[in-house]
């Protein structure tokens, strides 16, 4: 029989778009291993290459020359269902929170590591090859049914207010996805609402209590500080 050749599964294509070219550089360096890497220096040169290439995955800064990279996100999001990991050195919750509402699913802020960068790729690249819709998301021993509308945990049921449901059900159909309180707030609420992020916090609280094994380290439903809120599939 003639030998068989083993078909090379297709690497992860990334878009960089930065305009530091030492940042250039070492994304480069760190993608390169395992990822088809392209890169963009302006928002103008990242939006063509985007609707040439069809990136799995697009990392961009926020402050760029001509278009900015607020809305560079908001052009990509239009069309694009790839996942959008903001690098940017500017650390204030509202750069953060401003990005996500737009569409971007993580944020990572200068200077980072290698294995950090990694890692939030490895969960984003995970999320979007997944899906969640009629599935079963999980986390450790904890198991939501997003189709059943079930929770499970250690194998047992586990009571949650409606309320609660709500608010597992939108972080774990976002696993590994930084969501907004502002978004909680208008999923569980509504647009109309006088509930605020201090109720919210009551309620996330209560249901830690019941899912987390530890309420006061919790290792399912973790908090991104004055952002908000991700389910955890796999430690970052």
């Amino acid at each position: 029989m003639d030998a068989v050749t083993p078909v090379r599964a297709r690497r992860p294509k990334i878009l960089v778009i930065d305009d530091e070219p030492q940042i250039l550089r070492a994304m480069r360096s760190i993608l390169s291993r395992s990822h088809e890497v392209e890169l963009a220096a302006s928002g103008e040169e990242g939006l063509r290459l985007a609707a040439d290439s069809a990136p799995d995955l697009v990392i961009l800064d926020l402050t760029l020359p001509g278009i900015t990279g607020m809305e560079v996100c908001r052009t990509l999001r239009e069309w694009l269902r790839a996942p959008i990991l903001i690098l940017s050195v500017r650390d204030n919750e509202a750069d953060k929170i401003a990005a996500l509402d737009l569409g971007a699913d993580d944020y990572l802020t200068k200077p980072f590591s290698a294995g950090e960068l990694l890692a939030h790729i490895r969960a984003l690249l995970r999320r979007a090859g997944r899906g969640t819709d009629g599935r079963q998301v999980r986390s450790g021993d904890l198991v939501v049914d997003l189709a059943e509308r079930k929770v499970m945990r250690g194998g047992d049921p586990v009571k949650l207010t409606r309320i609660e449901y709500t608010i597992l059900a939108r972080l774990a159909s976002d696993a590994d996805r930084v969501v907004t309180s502002g978004m909680l707030i208008k999923g569980v609420w509504g647009v109309a609402t006088t509930e605020d992020s201090r109720v919210l916090r009551v309620h996330i609280s209560n249901l830690r209590s019941k899912i987390e094994p530890d309420p006061s380290t919790p290792c399912h439903v973790v908090t991104e500080p004055g952002v908000g809120y991700r389910f955890l599939t796999e430690s970052l």
